[in-house]
């Protein structure tokens, strides 16, 4: 009998942390010491060691493609690289670290599972490691591991490593979103506790970086228990020569959480009208059953009006829906953000206009205090504000689902992409007036 093996797990995660606390080279230094290179990648790091001075190669290259950013010694946009293990593939973000590209760090940490959040052990906790730990919370990230590098430049003091790790520790509680926190001591530079256990930390007893990123739990991290699906598209082939397509009728997109499978009774919203799913189609043939974060297309057991921007959902647990929304934003506009302003709200698969009606708080990040009632938000700030939609949102909170918790603002007129919000909870689920038309 053949033996069926499993798909290799996917971890997305990303480095931050202050300028030059050696995001990049970390990130090189893992793909180089793990031989994730190819010859012709080395190849282009000699022939880039001219730029950084000293005729060495800068592992930072490797992520840091700009010309600017490796002149500067600075990460400015985000850079993503792929690499994989026998045990893992790994998707990994380089976001910069200077306060002036936060919006480019919650581009970046929007899709992780894991945070990476350098600290220099010379230097220590400053407010960017604290701007870094509240947006990585912000932003759901379930796993987050703090990497204390640069432990070569204070002698691998155990003592230095210990302060730190308390420093963070006591900060910590005020975000109250990591499944689990990892601090691990280490030297981007010289490989040590990155791919393999160092020599020089025989006081510190967790795993090098590499394994950690190999077997941290994360098939957990995903929403299974509310189903919830987005449409996309109507898929209607209309293909008259094959006649298996010529009256297909589906509904194409990813499911955003859940499982769903075939007999399942499901609600159409925001009509309320219930019927049972039929079959399950993928790229490569049909199924039984599917979940989160598949792209599936479900043909329905009737044909009912539904298109772009409705929802699917399962019957247990019921999204909210509701045109008054409370949501944290990181605002990523020159302009500043006032109380009055209109945009375009993109949500899951619609799009609507939506108009800010209240600035309530801007965080702090020196105190990671909430101070209340500020006059705008300015650029790279993070608050929460109120806003009206022309016509009500299908929603859950950012907390139980990044997907439909999630928004971003754009502007009306340039198109620009002015905000990315993070919804509240709803104040109560949905009541749909149930329509018993397939029951």
């Amino acid at each position: 009998m053949p033996h069926t093996q499993h798909p290799i797990e996917l971890l997305r995660f990303n480095t931050c942390g202050s300028v030059d606390d050696g995001k990049s080279t970390l990130i090189g230094r893992l793909l180089y010491d793990s031989k994730n290179l190819m010859e012709d990648q080395i190849e282009a790091l000699e022939r880039s060691a001219d730029i950084t001075g000293g005729g060495m190669i800068n592992l930072a290259n490797l992520t840091d493609g700009l010309r600017a950013e490796r002149e500067q010694g600075i990460t400015i946009d985000v850079a993503y690289r792929y690499f994989a293990t026998p045990k893992r593939k790994f998707i990994v973000a380089d976001t910069p670290g200077h306060v002036q590209y936060t919006r480019n760090m919650v581009t970046g940490a929007s899709t992780a599972n894991l945070s990476i959040i350098l600290v220099d052990a010379r230097q220590g906790v400053i407010e960017q490691t604290r701007r870094h730990a509240y947006i990585s919370a912000l932003l759901g990230i379930p796993h987050l591991v703090v990497a204390i590098n640069k432990m070569d430049l204070v002698d691998w003091s155990e003592a230095r490593f210990q302060e730190i790790r308390d420093e963070i520790e006591d900060f910590l509680p005020k975000l109250g979103a990591f499944r689990d926190v990892k601090f691990i001591p280490l030297s981007a530079l010289s490989g040590d506790n990155v791919v393999d256990a160092s020599t020089h930390t025989p006081w510190y007893e967790g795993p090098a970086l590499l394994h950690h990123l190999e077997t941290v739990h994360i098939a957990s991290d995903r929403n299974l228990s509310a189903f919830r699906f987005p449409v996309q598209w109507v898929n209607r082939p209309n293909n008259p020569t094959d006649p298996r397509l010529h009256d297909f009728r589906g509904l194409s997109g990813q499911i955003a959480s859940g499982i769903v499978r075939q007999g399942q009774t499901v609600v159409m919203l925001p009509s309320g009208i219930k019927t049972t799913v039929q079959e399950i189609y993928t790229y490569a043939g049909p199924l039984a059953e599917a979940f989160c974060p598949q792209s599936v297309t479900l043909c329905l057991k009737d044909d009912i009006d539904i298109s772009r921007g409705d929802m699917i959902v399962g019957l247990e647990y019921l999204p909210g829906r509701s045109s008054e929304l409370q949501a944290r934003v990181c605002w990523m506009n020159p302009k500043a953000l006032t109380a009055g302003r209109k945009f375009y709200l993109k949500h899951t698969t619609q799009t609507v206009q939506a108009a800010v009606t209240a600035l309530e708080s801007r965080i702090n990040f020196a105190t990671l205090e909430a101070e209340p009632a500020p006059a705008a938000l300015a650029m790279n700030d993070i608050g929460v504000i109120r806003l009206r939609t022309a016509k009500p949102l299908l929603y859950d909170g950012y907390e139980t689902n990044r997907l439909t918790g999630s928004f971003v603002l754009v502007e009306q007129g340039t198109n620009a992409t002015v905000a990315a919000g993070m919804l509240f909870p709803p104040l109560e689920p949905v009541k749909p007036e149930y329509s018993d038309f397939a029951i």
